[in-house]
Formats: C-alpha cells, structure tokens, sequence
C-alpha cells in the first residue's frame, strides 16, 4: 500500500486495487489507530481513530479531493504535500 502523505504522526495510504475498495478511500495510520476514510466525504468510514487526528485527515482529503479521486481513477501513484 503506497505512502501518499504523512503529516502530524499521520501516514495516509491507498490500495490501487479498486474492485473489491469501494467508496473511494484512503487509509490513515496514527499509532497504533488505523481509519479508512472516505474520500468524497472526507467522513470515518471503517476502523478507529481518535477525533483530532479524523479533524487533520478530513482537512487534508478535502484539500486534495481532486487528486485523491484521481489517483484512485488511474492507479497513478503520487505524493501528494503534507497539511501543513
């Protein structure tokens, strides 16, 4: 699973296999927590993360909507910048 970004202590990934991955959504690690999170709402949809950390993801996917659901579309990897 590819390294998009990682910022705050927080490593965002995505699986490039999109059949069996849908919504569109990307997976944020923090310690030991670990959240899918939904792209185009920005929404926890799968696992546990603390809410500061879900506040920083969702910030960071609505910044970078476009590319993240782009990626997802072409399986083209790319870093994308930390929030900063």
């Amino acid at each position: 699973m590819p390294i998009l970004s990682s910022f705050y202590g927080i490593i965002i990934k995505m699986f490039f296999i999109q059949a069996d991955h849908n919504p569109p959504h990307v997976h944020a690690i923090y310690g030991e927590y670990l959240g899918a999170i939904d792209i185009r709402t920005g929404n926890l949809i799968d696992g546990d993360l603390p809410k500061k950390a879900q506040a920083l993801v969702k910030e960071w996917v609505n910044i970078h909507r476009d590319e993240l659901l782009h990626i997802w579309d072409t399986q083209n990897f790319n870093k994308i910048p930390p929030l900063k």
